[in-house]
């Protein structure tokens, strides 16, 4: 009797379905790849096709270019070579999505990056049972444990209006931490104009193409130091400590990231402010989904991988590590 999943096949540079013929988030150029969601690390240009959700394919063109796109929708199943393909919402980014493989009475879903928190740019995790849950474990040990986001946006709030002689200045990652920062900066009431570094503005743009509001948002090079002060502006993370931050009235750096909860990093990065907000799920996240998703093995992509298969051992869940080389860990 063959090993369950024996028709899927990890290799360091990807994740290759073999009746499918196709390759989940491959590293290099393939014939036909599958692709969970539009960050650099799993989304790479070059390839053949490219089945994805439309709006990852629309983050996929807009960094690389047109691509030869197959869209599918959330919920839709279509059949590959002899594989039944779906995608279901991972709730990491816009556009982001779990592959659900179904083959020879076998189910097998790849989470991609993803989240439990709400976040209103972008649709929710969608649990789904499976004989086998290839997982990611970027924040994969129990001393991860994100925060409220409402909460880490009100110290940011708090701040800016207790020294409003000074901006706050975000380092936000530019796909998904980016867009979702202003959203929720929105939801607790922050109306004025967001200023934002040249570098977001292709994407907070379709994310408003994608029907993401983001209210109103100025590029804030060229403006007035007084202009800027009492104010928020968003910036990737390698801009923070750059020429151009110094041209900012005082800023109060921050930086929204997971991994802000280890001091070191911040002081390395020289950040005032650390503002623990991720969309990548948390320890008790990862353990809660593979509790919900009840698969009978757990294999795991890339992150801290060797605690998570310790807990799914203890819990009596066979598990295993791909190792897959080239995930970051990106400025979550």
């Amino acid at each position: 009797m063959p090993r369950l999943g024996s028709w899927i096949e990890p290799f360091p540079d990807g994740i290759y379905v073999r009746p499918a013929d196709a390759w989940i988030d491959p590293a290099e150029p393939k014939p036909r790849a599958l692709v969970t969601h539009g960050h650099g690390d799993h989304a790479r240009g070059g390839h053949g096709e490219v089945w994805a959700t439309a709006e990852t394919l629309a983050i996929m063109g807009v960094r690389y270019g047109e691509q030869n796109a197959r869209p599918v929708a959330y919920g839709d199943s279509i059949r590959i070579g002899e594989v039944e393909v779906g995608f279901v919402p991972a709730g990491h980014v816009l556009g982001s999505a779990q592959i659900v493989l179904d083959h020879a009475g076998e189910r097998v879903v790849v989470s991609g990056d993803y989240k439990r928190r709400p976040d209103p740019t972008c649709a929710p995790f969608v649990v789904t049972p499976c004989d086998i849950f290839i997982t990611e474990a970027t924040f994969g040990l129990p001393v991860f444990k994100h925060p409220d986001t409402g909460s880490e946006i009100d110290r940011l709030l708090h701040r800016l209006h207790a020294e409003p002689e000074r901006c706050v200045l975000v380092g936000a990652y530019a796909l998904g931490k980016a867009q979702r920062v202003i959203v929720e900066l929105r939801g607790r009431g922050h109306d004025e104009p967001i200023y934002i570094h040249g570098a977001l503005e292709r994407l907070c743009a379709l994310y408003e193409e994608l029907g993401v509001p983001l209210g109103e948002l100025r590029l804030a090079t060229g403006v007035p130091k007084d202009e800027l002060r009492g104010r928020i502006v968003l910036a990737p993370p390698g801009a923070l400590n750059d020429r151009w931050s110094r041209r900012l009235p005082e800023p109060i750096t921050a930086m929204a990231s997971g991994w802000m909860r280890i001091r070191q990093r911040a002081r390395q990065r020289n950040v005032e402010l650390p503002l623990v907000i991720s969309d990548h799920a948390d320890w008790d996240e990862l353990t809660q989904t593979i509790r919900e998703v009840a698969p009978k093995e757990v294999w795991i992509t890339h992150g801290r991988e060797e605690a998570l298969k310790h807990w799914c051992m203890l819990h009596q869940v066979k598990a295993r590590e791909l190792n897959l080389v080239g995930y970051e860990d990106e400025d979550d």
